[in-house]
């Protein structure tokens, strides 16, 4: 992110550039003990008077964490190391810490002086409990006290646990959480008419969407935050309140129901720093902090659970998590017709620097991506659905739940791991709040059970949480949603007919497409060696771009296939995408050498060439993409060989002839900043807004056209019918030519025939092709994909790759 955020309304303005006069820390504040006693109390009552365990967790969740009530601060602390450490009462306090000169979180970097303060806690068992009177909460406009809960050893040496409910952390998950005014926050969002509408006696259920926009808010605006993305849809808004006409940069957002952001959550931190909070000197009354703004580029998933229910400060132009809420304010008051806002959410594993942020007895052992959490705990399992609850309560209609196949628990009984259904369904079964009105938001599950299981693309059915939930309109990603597809590749259709006709059958409940942040970046890790389908473009960049963004499978996900239709904002703007991560110390070379395949994918001699691209690499000696590409042959090869050995890596490229280009001499150290360098220029190489001006207007013209036909026929969302018919051309004659045949309401049908890959076609007229069910006049032509030309009105044609038509017509009766 760049340091100084700007764009064309002009640099921002920090709200917290100046301070009130000074009040000492210590004079200004002070513990409230009945205040305090009374939380206590209360999870005492709980755990006494609840029926079970997790019931009496629940109610303690919601007293977790700090809060603003009735004019003081109230703070709880889930603490079982304490008791393990069998620290003292009287060693352990909040800290409190308050800059005493300005501090403005939109600066790259600043050392500040905090004032420090010590505030009893009243301990009950393994919690902690603290009201203090006089602490300044965080608001848009104020910058609130900083806390944690801390305690001191036997030696004297001061330990910190830092808040895992925190709702606003300006330095991320790792640095102490900023007191916000949460309920402040929520009371002024600009939404509040729309979820007004919704209030009943009973909690609103929020149902599916026509469609779905997917979104990576660092790569959807050249500002790279959720006020940039913000400000951009405001734009669209008043364009289309104006009726002004639409460039292609505006069809790429527009026609969509709904818009699903990617984990928007803290993620993890770089692992060898700096530190985004670095204390550089300190005493009992205070600490002297260097403090950087997060810089952290990431696809989001790399998460540490603890900081959850709030906001990544990355996202944050502001550094306010207002942000936030004033996104999902200017979805729903979005012209014509309110956007839906669904948050993917992440409780599934939690990366290892997870362990740093919570006490252990949140996970339960290792897995491939860092933990496993230890979901049978009634206090873990109570304090992430809280997180959840808090989270969700910025404004989201729906919620995502990424790779659900991963919530398992150990039965001790039979020796095994078991899926964790029940908290899925507790998961959606949680009641939200937004404007006094009490909802339950549209759910999604990421599903592939038995995954990772070496044949779990042949036996997942796509349908576990679907059948084991008690809702009708929960959702999972669908057989084609999911990783591993490759549509770029020859007979990848026909491979997949199979599962095309499980979502013909059972896809009602689906979310359909194959362009999503986890199938782009499988696809540009595929070999180019294999049976590539040429037909698409004339380079590697084109043919990938068009497989994910097809004009043919498009009319596919939208005319032909139920279910809810989703696309990838970066593979609608042809815009670049990858495993983007820049954290990595230990392992980042490595997870380079595993994207290098990308640059033969996604970066050709003249966007390499492009000044703006690529600088850091440049800077380093790889001047051209030649250079890059020689350096690449190797390091996946040495990766793999030297048994990722970084000493031997280096050791072995100093020995190239002739020399590679890159550093003068290869070290450890070069390496690892490579491996850093290229993450930072993916991060910005991939961003939308590189892509908006060389946008194919008739291609985003054709999309938003046929977002529309979708979104006025609500009914091509069902499984198919006793009359529907789907099927491919035989014979095959080396192409494979899909036909639909669906019926609506009012006697309405649709037919569409599409060309998905190989040979053109021989001359050929659609409506006379064998489907039964076509018979007979009244067909008109509705949409054409934009090889077709505009003179094409119904008749002989010859389809080619990518072509696809879509005729409809009324039947009486």
């Amino acid at each position: 992110m760049r340091d100084d955020a700007t764009d064309c309304d002009g640099p921002i303005d920090s709200p917290f550039d100046g301070k009130d006069d000074h009040v000492a820390l210590r004079d200004r504040i002070e513990f409230d003990e009945a205040a305090a006693r009374a939380e206590a109390e209360a999870a005492t009552h709980a755990l006494t008077t609840a029926e079970t365990a997790f019931e009496a967790q629940c109610r303690i969740a919601r007293r977790l964490g700090g809060r603003v009530e009735e004019g003081r601060a109230c703070f709880g602390f889930w603490t079982p190391e304490l008791q393990d450490a069998r620290v003292p009462s009287g060693d352990i306090f909040l800290e409190v810490l308050t800059p005493v000169e300005p501090l403005d979180l939109t600066r790259a970097h600043q050392d500040v002086r905090f004032e420090r303060a010590w505030v009893p806690v009243i301990r009950e068992d393994a919690h902690c409990f603290t009201a203090v009177t006089g602490m300044r909460a965080g608001t848009r406009e104020v910058l609130g006290d900083f806390y944690a809960l801390a305690w001191r050893d036997a030696e004297g040496g001061w330990h910190r646990i830092l808040d895992p409910l925190a709702m606003s952390l300006p330095f991320g998950a790792m640095a102490p959480a900023e007191l916000y005014d949460v309920e402040a926050m929520l009371a002024a969002r600009g939404d509040a008419a729309y979820f007004e509408a919704f209030r009943g006696d009973a909690p609103h259920k929020f149902g599916p969407p026509a469609n779905i926009l997917q979104v990576h808010v660092p790569t959807a605006t050249a500002g790279g935050t959720l006020a940039s993305l913000t400000r951009h849809y405001h734009r669209l808004a008043e364009r289309v309140a104006r009726e002004l006409p639409l460039e292609p940069a505006d069809k790429l957002f527009l026609g969509y129901d709904a818009v699903q952001l990617l984990p928007v959550e803290p993620t993890t931190v770089h692992e060898a720093g700096p530190d985004f909070w670095q204390e550089v000197g300190g005493d009992e009354d205070g600490v002297t902090v260097s403090l950087l703004r997060p810089d952290t580029t990431n696809w989001g998933y790399d998460i540490v659970i603890s900081g959850m229910a709030t906001v990544n400060p990355v996202l944050l132009e502001t550094g306010r998590p207002d942000e936030l809420v004033d996104f999902a304010a200017e979805l729903h008051n979005f012209p014509g017709s309110p956007k839906k806002l669904i948050l993917d959410v992440v409780f599934g594993h939690a990366d290892n620097q997870g362990l740093l942020a919570l006490n252990s007895h949140f996970f339960a052992g290792p897995n491939m991506y860092g933990q496993n959490l230890d979901y049978p705990n009634p206090a873990v399992r109570a304090i992430l659905l809280e997180m959840q609850r808090r989270k969700v309560n910025f404004g989201a209609d729906g919620v995502r739940v990424d790779g659900a196949q991963d919530f398992k628990w150990w039965d001790t009984a039979t020796q095994t791991m078991r899926h964790d259904d029940d908290y899925l369904q507790s998961m959606a079964d949680l009641v939200q709040e937004a404007a006094g009105t009490r909802y339950r938001p549209w759910f999604i599950f990421e599903d592939g059970r038995p995954w990772p299981e070496e044949d779990w693309e042949l036996s997942s059915d796509y349908r576990a949480v679907i059948e084991a939930q008690t809702d009708d309109d929960v959702f999972q990603w669908g057989p084609l949603t999911f990783a591993h597809n490759t549509p770029f590749l020859y007979t990848f259709w026909m491979s997949k007919f199979w599962r095309i006709r499980e979502i013909l059958e059972v896809g009602a409940n689906w979310i359909s497409g194959t362009s999503n942040h986890d199938t782009l970046r499988r696809g540009t890790q595929v070999s180019p060696k294999l049976n590539v389908n040429t037909r698409l473009g004339r380079t590697r960049m084109e043919i990938l771009d068009k497989a994910y963004d097809n004009p043919a499978n498009h009319v596919l996900t939208y005319v032909a296939l139920p279910g809810v239709p989703m696309d990838f904002l970066n593979a609608m703007a042809r815009a670049s995408w990858g495993f983007i991560r820049n954290q990595d110390d230990r392992y980042g070379v490595k997870v380079v050498a595993e994207e290098a395949i990308s640059l033969k994918w996604q970066v050709d001699e003249y966007s390499y060439s492009v000044p703006a691209n690529f600088r850091r690499l440049k800077e380093m000696g790889f001047e051209t993409r030649a250079d890059l590409v020689r350096f690449f042959e190797f390091l996946p090869a040495l990766v793999e060989v030297t048994e990722y050995d970084l000493d031997e890596i280096a050791r072995l490229l100093n020995k190239a002839e002739p020399p590679l280009a890159g550093p003068e001499v290869y070290t450890v150290a070069a390496l690892k900043h490579m491996a850093r360098a290229w993450m930072d220029d993916m991060h910005e190489y991939c961003n939308v807004s590189n892509s908006l001006p060389t946008l194919d207007a008739d291609q985003a013209a054709f999309c938003l056209s046929l977002r529309g036909f979708r979104r006025k026929r609500p009914w091509l969302a069902a499984n198919y019918g006793p009359r529907d018919r789907f099927d491919y051309q035989r014979p095959i004659a080396g192409r494979t030519l899909f036909t639909a045949l669906r019926h609506g309401p009012e006697g309405e049908q649709i037919f569409a025939v599409m060309h998905m890959e190989g040979k053109p076609t021989a001359e050929i007229d659609p409506l006379s092709l064998p489907v039964p069910g076509i018979e007979g006049a009244g067909w008109e032509l509705a949409l054409r994909t934009p090889s077709i030309g505009a003179d094409y009105l119904g008749g002989p044609i010859t389809l080619t790759d990518s072509m696809a038509l879509v005729f409809s017509r009324r039947v009486p009766g």
